[in-house]
């Protein structure tokens, strides 16, 4: 069956697994999985002013015992591993009480993990008993299919997004610091909330654009709200989400119809991003940032050193070749030329990733095609 027999930028009313086994196989480019925590929870909390904290209270995240909760996890488990094109990944996110369990499970399937994602609360929930640490962080897995199968991974874009005001930064690491999900961005319900674990728009928007390409087709088994489908209306993906509460169906239909996708300006400022993401080393010589003959080091310990030559290569000894073989052959293991090759700040005297230049290049490039675009738009 194709994925065109999909019906796509819809919620499907029913229980996951169930509504899963109807869609054809390798189907799906990409999920997103916030599945019930199993809290586990036996006693009320209450706050130190008396007031009763609304925690998760909802029959969905009750079940009988551990056994009962990976019987469960193991089979909707299986049928996104199915409905997942072989270059598709997931992402699952859950706290201590689940996500152990569901990180073994996944790999008891086949897929295999490519970060554990530790999103960090801004703001959250105080201990109120003053027994344990706060918890402060839930946890995401994202893994792709199968081992060595190709994937889609925004590097370049996330890089961006991790700049300051837009000019480029360092690589987006795997702890991300956000705030639970407040505000207007909250639903509720006659005041109270309409979701007890509704996730912020902003993690979304990580998920979705590290992993996935405009168009693509993002499934959320667990839709709730609606969170992924208005992130991804709003970013250019399809989306299908499986909701068996009816209330919760309503609310993300309505979220949903609210959601503005981006201009096709803001589209095209990510997509050239993603463009730019070869800049070859010779270039830096064309710039003027680098200069022929000019000594970089390996490392920050200025023990290995090479000559940068007029073609771009780098001379080590005897040894000849681009910034990342060079880097291979001396440290004997894959190298990434850009972030292990230092160069002496004149102004400072000490050293800098060479991969600075990269990105001075890559954001000038970038201003003087939006420049272009707003001249041909006057």
């Amino acid at each position: 069956m194709d994925s065109n027999e999909l019906s796509l930028n819809v919620i499907i009313n029913g229980d996951c697994l169930q509504v899963l086994k109807s869609f054809p196989e390798k189907s799906i480019d990409l999920v997103f999985a916030d599945p019930p925590y199993n809290l586990q929870l036996e006693k009320e909390l209450w706050r130190p002013n008396s007031t009763r904290v609304n925690g998760v209270e909802e029959s969905w995240d009750h079940f009988l015992d551990f056994e009962t909760y990976d019987h469960f996890t193991f089979g909707w488990l299986s049928e996104c591993r199915r409905v997942l094109k072989e270059t598709g990944t997931i992402w699952v996110i859950g706290s201590y009480h689940n996500i152990f369990r569901v990180g073994r499970i996944m790999q008891d399937l086949g897929f295999w993990i490519l970060n554990d994602i530790v999103w960090i609360k801004n703001n959250p929930m105080p201990n109120f008993h003053g027994v344990r640490f706060t918890n402060a962080h839930e946890t995401l897995i994202w893994a792709q299919k199968s081992k060595g199968n190709r994937y889609t991974f925004n590097y370049q874009v996330m890089k961006q997004m991790n700049g300051e005001n837009g000019n480029g930064g360092l690589q987006m690491r795997s702890d991300w610091r956000l705030p639970i999900c407040t505000g207007k961005e909250r639903l509720k319900i006659n005041g109270e909330k309409a979701h007890p674990t509704q996730k912020p728009e902003a993690l979304l928007e990580r998920v979705i654009i590290s992993s996935s390409n405009p168009g693509d087709i993002v499934l959320d088994p667990f839709f709730g709200t609606g969170t992924t489908g208005a992130v991804a209306k709003r970013l250019g993906r399809q989306w299908i989400g499986i909701e068996k509460n009816q209330s919760y169906l309503s609310l993300a239909k309505e979220r949903i119809d609210a959601a503005i996708p981006l201009t096709d300006k803001a589209k095209d400022q990510i997509n050239e991003t993603k463009r730019l993401k070869r800049i070859p080393f010779r270039d830096l010589l064309k710039e003027g940032f680098i200069k022929e003959g000019q000594v970089l080091y390996f490392g920050r310990n200025r023990d290995k050193h090479a000559f940068v030559l007029s073609n771009g290569l780098i001379k080590h000894g005897e040894n000849t070749g681009s910034i990342h073989k060079v880097g291979r052959d001396i440290q004997k293991a894959p190298c990434n030329g850009w972030l292990t090759w230092y160069y002496i700040e004149d102004e400072t005297g000490r050293l800098e990733p060479i991969d600075i230049f990269r990105q001075k290049i890559r954001a000038k490039r970038l201003l003087i095609g939006l420049t272009l675009e707003n001249h041909c738009e006057e």
